[in-house]
């Protein structure tokens, strides 16, 4: 089984739709399973209109709790809160004890070990949620994380070990994955393990910088890596600074798909384009399909 991950320097490159393309193409040929890594905001299940079979909850980090009974209004979980997560009996909204607000609370406990009276317990948050389903192009994770949560890392890291597990265990022949925008946590965790990462790049002002923030998260962690260039025909100047970038680097530009209004029509219609038009943008991700394959052995 091999892991394919598809990246972007920043979000709206168009790294989803050219993984949904990805995933239609390669299901044509050989078993695959899928995941949606970008927990924060996961719309690879948009294009793909998967059937949920199951859904987990995803609890990580604490949050404190005031016991109102306990609560001698002493103010001292007050005075030792650094991030005025700690509501005085005046300020509260309701019930006259101190009580704790919940998204401004980091989970530091030092009020649950400062609190002379042993009124403050820390609770494990529902932090989001994570689903298997079936899509007509293969099994797919995905997960929600609930807004104000952290953590998405490992939630990210949860979702690509389910997908793992269940790849290695009916001999899945490719992994695919749709990854996080950026470079942080998620990033980071998405991209440990994997065999190959598709760089998905825009030809704007920071095309190349977007690209450089990306690479260097894959070069540290020794991932091989091709680029895409999305949109490349918007600005050829921009497209040809970019392939230069690349050639410099070592990174194979393996594609440059064309602008074309029928991506978005596809999107619409929750179709990835390739199943939608035959047109020239299908075409150039047929070719990138082609470029994955040759690099990842897929057809051996």
């Amino acid at each position: 089984m091999k892991q394919l991950l598809i990246l972007s320097g920043k979000g709206g490159t168009g790294k989803t739709t050219v993984a949904a393309a990805l995933a239609h193409l390669g299901s044509q040929e050989l078993p695959m399973v899928l995941a949606d890594a970008d927990v924060d905001a996961a719309n690879l299940e948009l294009v793909l209109e998967p059937t949920t079979l199951a859904e987990h909850d995803f609890r990580s980090g604490q949050r404190a709790v005031i016991d109102a009974q306990a609560c001698t209004d002493c103010g001292v979980c007050e005075t030792v809160c650094r991030f005025d997560a700690i509501i005085s009996p005046t300020d509260a909204p309701f019930g006259d004890a101190y009580q704790v607000e919940g998204l401004a609370c980091e989970g530091c406990a030092a009020c649950f070990y400062q609190c002379p009276e042993d009124a403050i317990r820390m609770e494990e948050q529902l932090a989001g949620r994570w689903f298997r389903s079936d899509s007509r192009f293969g099994p797919l994770f995905h997960a929600h994380l609930f807004a104000g949560q952290e953590n998405s890392g490992k939630l990210v890291a949860l979702v690509k070990q389910q997908g793992r597990d269940l790849a290695s265990e009916t001999g899945a022949r490719l992994f695919l994955i749709d990854g996080p925008p950026g470079i942080g946590c998620p990033v980071i965790s998405a991209t440990t393990g994997v065999d190959m990462a598709l760089l998905v790049v825009e030809p704007t002002v920071s095309g190349v910088h977007d690209l450089k923030r990306v690479l260097s998260t894959t070069e540290h962690f020794g991932v091989p890596a091709m680029a895409v260039i999305n949109k490349a025909d918007l600005n050829v100047r921009r497209s040809d600074e970019i392939a230069t970038f690349c050639h410099e680097r070592g990174v194979e530009l393996v594609g440059r798909i064309p602008y074309d209004t029928s991506v978005t029509e596809a999107m619409v219609q929750g179709q990835p384009v390739t199943a939608y038009t035959n047109g020239l943008v299908s075409e150039a991700i047929r070719g990138i399909w082609k470029g994955v394959k040759a690099h990842l052995l897929l057809d051996e």
